[in-house]
């Protein structure tokens, strides 16, 4: 079934529609988790994951290039549902504004609009599922002294 709407959507919009230079890859797999100490204890004693980054709400692991952290799971302000927001997709980009401007234009519903934090510039949107989609455009090295990763990309 995932093979025939991938199928479907190549063929609703054609390669002119998917812009390969939009999305440079995925940064990060960051999993909205209850509990903080269980998913860290899991992850890294019975994964066998290794700790790269530990704050009191973000613990980052890697391993071969692949980055998994966890952020503990919030309900959003406005009280909406969780559902299919306990894991996002984190995806680096290189002009986030022009993204979100391309975005806007093929009416993609943003769960968290574009905004300037302290690692860059950051957005989340959703895919059709509700499923969660994090685009950040890093700060440069100069202005951003902590781990070039995710962290604070949750939609909290």
């Amino acid at each position: 079934m995932y093979v025939e709407y991938i199928k479907r959507v190549l063929f609703l919009y054609p390669s002119s529609y998917i812009n390969a230079t939009m999305f440079n890859r995925v940064g990060a797999v960051i999993l909205l988790v209850s509990d903080m100490k269980k998913s860290k204890e899991f992850y890294n004693n019975v994964m066998g994951m290794e700790i790269k980054l530990q704050t009191d709400d973000w613990v980052e692991f890697s391993k071969q290039g692949t980055v998994i952290a966890l952020h503990p799971a919030k309900k959003k302000k406005q009280n909406k549902s969780i559902k299919n927001k306990s894991m996002l997709i984190g995806f680096n980009v290189s002009d986030l504004e022009a993204v979100c401007s391309d975005l806007e234009s093929k009416k993609v519903k943003f769960y968290k609009k574009l905004t300037q934090e302290q690692f860059g510039k950051h957005a989340i949107i959703e895919d059709p599922d509700e499923h969660l989609i994090s685009l950040v455009e890093m700060a440069p090295k100069e202005e951003f002294v902590q781990s070039p990763y995710y962290h604070g990309f949750a939609p909290i």
